[in-house]
């Protein structure tokens, strides 16, 4: 059984400019006490085509964490934009935030982003290479992705009990359960509410 369940995640500053930091307000529970930190990871989706454009935009470690609910603000600076391929600096991505316990990820959550042009002309004429200082990001809040894996809570050696094999991107593994598919077209990027909760804290 799973011993930290996330309760609420708020994106805060949403819709903002692309060179802004993201931040997100995390609120989880934890059963009982943990003795070891959680690793919270926020990574940037660079490129569908290819994991190697991912940039993990920040690394926390958040513990020893007592029984109880719990909240912090997960706050990266934006990607370096020298590193995004020019084609998929406007349009469509993804933002995943990760949490780890021991080395064993045990829940994923994936947004969308809609980069674009504030300017209707520059949304016509793309310009090259981008002009990230005029670009507006918009994470679609309300429809999150989250992936959740069985790791053994009680092992110190991660390696040993082989449940979570998932590499850092996109992909949906076999060995996590996945929640709130988002179907194959993008939704349109026009939702107000900034915030999504599950039912595992009452």
């Amino acid at each position: 059984m799973a011993k930290v369940h996330l309760c609420n995640i708020t994106v805060m500053d949403n819709p903002s400019q692309f060179l802004n930091p993201f931040q997100f307000e995390i609120t989880f529970e934890c059963i009982e006490e943990l003795k070891e930190d959680l690793e919270w990871k926020m990574i940037y989706v660079g490129s569908a085509e290819s994991e190697e454009y991912d940039q993990v935009l920040d690394s926390v470690f958040v513990g020893p964490i007592p029984e109880g609910k719990h909240m912090f603000v997960f706050q990266a600076d934006p990607p370096n934009v020298s590193r995004i391929p020019e084609n998929d600096a406007i349009g469509v991505t993804v933002v995943l935030l990760t949490c780890s316990y021991r080395g064993q990820e045990f829940i994923r959550v994936g947004y969308f982003i809609n980069n674009e042009y504030s300017d209707p002309e520059l949304r016509e004429n793309l310009p090259s290479p981008p002009q990230f200082d005029k670009v507006v990001r918009n994470i679609l809040a309300s429809e999150p992705r989250v992936t959740r894996f069985k790791i053994n809570w009680e092992e110190t050696n991660p390696q040993e009990n082989g449940t979570n094999s998932e590499q850092t991107g996109t992909g949906t593994s076999t060995s996590g359960e996945t929640e709130n598919n988002t179907p194959a077209d993008i939704p349109a990027f026009n939702e107000n509410s900034n915030s999504w909760a599950t039912m595992e804290c009452s």
